[in-house]
């Protein structure tokens, strides 16, 4: 696993090993990031409790619970979104251990806190993953300092092969989104279904890569709640996006694949199997590993709709552009 990520939980531990809570806290792409980290601590710790937070909302209507005993993970890319900031020193005043995520070591929100990892972003498809790979490490020591954790060692073997077979697997999906961009470039609108720690790829898929960057409205929803409402939109040639895990939430995926397929839906199926996911990740730790495949894979399907609607990823009409 990452040297900086057990010597910045040791360090916390060694100051206070009470902690009783950890707070995830972001906005945008970085809170999704956060989600498979927040989603391990949820799922495989007795004794901790993990809450998940937008930025906004913690420096406006800032839970009582984050205090001395509280680790807060806060995350932005640039290190300037003015939310993240904030909530990051509301956090710091409030006495809690504070670890940031960004990419850039000299920016507000690095300076703004003791604990600082910087990651990577342009290199490749899987340094666009390092912010939630580092989350999710972060998760993974947390909970096997202050309590254990049994399949720490396969969660590390998991960790030391993901970045490769992230690289591994983009190498061979460009026809598969070159098809998909075909498939969707006129569309305005698209339904993006995941599960379990994957519901936040979903979601920032949704909002960011389809809302933000292509103008295409983009619902994301839990491939669960789907049955729960949601699907009375499916018909013929309705448009969805289904990313589906290799682990505990498939038969979540399955089925509302069925029922895609069941009613002739447009759809497009992401799966984590289709990389080898399980080639480095056991049964007992994959589930937290698929986001991080299936983001790094996704990004190939987002460059080649961006090109067939002649629409780079980079453009916007507010952002950057307005105060706001």
């Amino acid at each position: 696993m990452f040297k900086e990520v057990k010597s910045i939980i040791s360090d916390i531990k060694s100051k206070n090993p009470d902690i009783d809570r950890v707070a995830f806290v972001g906005c945008g792409a970085s809170q999704a990031d956060l989600y498979p980290g927040f989603y391990f601590i949820n799922h495989e710790s007795s004794k901790l409790i993990s809450s998940i937070h937008n930025a906004n909302e913690f420096v406006y209507d800032t839970p009582k619970s984050i205090g001395k005993n509280t680790i807060v993970i806060t995350a932005s890319l640039g290190g300037t979104t003015p939310e993240s900031v904030n909530a990051t020193k509301k956090a710091v005043e409030l006495g809690a251990h504070v670890v940031t995520l960004t990419h850039d070591g000299e920016s507000p929100i690095a300076k703004a806190t003791e604990y600082k990892i910087v990651h990577g972003f342009e290199k490749n498809y899987a340094a666009k993953t390092e912010k939630m790979t580092l989350c999710l490490a972060l998760a993974v020591e947390i909970v096997n300092e202050f309590e254990g954790y049994k399949y720490y060692k396969e969660a590390e073997k998991a960790f030391d092969g993901i970045y490769d077979l992230i690289e591994d697997s983009t190498k061979s999906v460009l026809p598969y989104a070159k098809e998909f961009a075909e498939k969707y470039k006129d569309n305005k609108l698209i339904y993006v279904l995941g599960s379990g720690a994957t519901r936040g790829v979903a979601y920032s898929t949704a909002s960011f890569l389809f809302m933000e960057m292509q103008w295409i409205a983009a619902p994301s929803l839990n491939s669960g709640e789907y049955f729960h409402g949601p699907f009375e939109l499916t018909e013929k040639d309705a448009p969805y996006l289904l990313f589906m895990n290799d682990g505990p939430t498939r038969h979540l995926d399955a089925r509302a694949l069925t029922f895609l397929q069941r009613f002739d839906a447009k759809y497009t199926v992401v799966d984590a199997k289709d990389y080898g996911l399980n080639s480095v990740a056991s049964e007992h730790v994959i589930d937290y590993f698929n986001p991080i495949i299936l983001t790094g894979v996704f990004r190939v399907y987002a460059e080649q709709l961006a090109i067939a609607r002649k629409h780079p990823l980079t453009k916007r009409r507010y952002m950057w552009k307005l105060t706001y």
